[in-house]
């Protein structure tokens, strides 16, 4: 007699810490995403960019349906992230069509550092191809509108410099100097931090002054404009380093910021986009301060970070005290377990 063998189960894989923190973060990156491209589109003129920016937001459309999925095949509760409820079409204008280009710009380029750090601590299957198809078409974006600011004359390109006729190693320990004395020039490391942080900057410049002029909370908009102050002193600083090496200072971009007082987003909108790129702030200063082997640039963003964190914090208490932080998955607690 033939026994039946019992019927084999394909192993059910929990998420684990690294993919639930991962899809909840990048699921409320995107809702917040879809609430301003589409409040962007909204009053999209510029025939160019309509395309790119209707992708852009089917983009973040389909990476929150498929995120929400997950959660919800695991029984998982879905965030509450951002809605329509957040948005107000019918306010006027608040940025020019070229910000809409900045804006699927700065975000792909943040996107891929980001996704790339996060789909590497992700082991289960499909949730790390989900993560890896993230990463692709958000570099194809990026590519895209890098081609679209180059065509419109408004991408300004990082700094030249000359390729080296040889190569040379390290000879003495002056390579770190820079606080008194002769500085060595900059390396290409270097250099190319500095330039992506006056270019980030530039952007939250815009941004924070856009949201600081139609927000009508006093304290809200008091943080904006110290946000605003603070990226201001990074753009002059990083300049400065620029021109002290003959190097010409990045051209601000064009004002793209309209006259309009009336505000498309909710207060809690607005703090908590604050709040995500302060995190991408200390994240990518703490980079470049990894990078930088001049003394006197390690402690400059010493200092920068210092600085952020302390604005990072008050937005974040800013935040709680109005009950606008949406609160991640914590672990469970065991030491309150064990005393009921």
């Amino acid at each position: 007699m033939s026994v039946q063998k019992p019927e084999v189960k394909q192993t059910n894989i929990e998420l684990s810490c690294t993919e639930i923190g991962g899809l909840w973060g990048i699921y409320l990156q995107e809702c917040m995403t879809i609430c301003f491209l589409t409040y962007l589109r909204h009053h999209l003129q510029d025939g160019q960019i309509v395309p790119l920016a209707d992708e852009a937001l089917k983009i973040s459309q389909g990476r929150v349906a498929r995120i929400k999925k997950f959660f919800l095949d695991e029984n998982f509760p879905v965030p509450a992230g951002f809605s329509e409820g957040d948005v107000n079409l019918a306010a006027p204008p608040l940025f020019h069509d070229t910000f809409t280009l900045s804006f699927i710009y700065m975000m792909n380029r943040l996107g891929m550092i980001n996704l790339g750090f996060t789909a590497s601590n992700n082991v289960r299957l499909d949730v790390l191809d989900f993560f890896t198809e993230c990463i692709h078409t958000t570099t194809e974006m990026f590519g895209k509108a890098v081609r679209m600011m180059l065509e419109k004359g408004i991408y300004d390109r990082p700094p030249k410099m000359n390729y080296p006729p040889k190569i040379e190693f390290v000879q003495a320990d002056s390579f770190l100097d820079g606080l008194f004395g002769p500085k060595r020039p900059l390396d290409a490391i270097e250099l190319s931090e500095i330039f992506f942080n006056i270019e980030r900057n530039y952007f939250s410049v815009i941004l924070t002054l856009g949201f600081a002029q139609v927000t009508e909370d006093k304290k809200l908009k008091n943080l904006l404009l110290r946000g605003k102050k603070i990226s201001e002193q990074q753009i002059e600083l990083f300049n400065k380093l620029l021109l002290q090496e003959d190097l010409l200072g990045t051209v601000p971009i064009t004002m793209e910021v309209t006259d309009s007082t009336v505000s498309p987003f909710s207060d809690r909108f607005i703090a908590s986009m604050i709040n995500i790129l302060n995190s991408v702030d200390i994240l990518l200063i703490s980079h470049a301060l990894s990078l930088s082997m001049r003394v006197d640039l390690t402690a400059q963003y010493s200092k920068i970070i210092a600085k952020v964190m302390a604005y990072a914090k008050d937005t974040f208490n800013m935040m709680v005290e109005n009950k606008w932080l949406e609160q991640p998955p914590l672990a469970t607690n065991r030491k309150k377990l064990l005393q009921s």
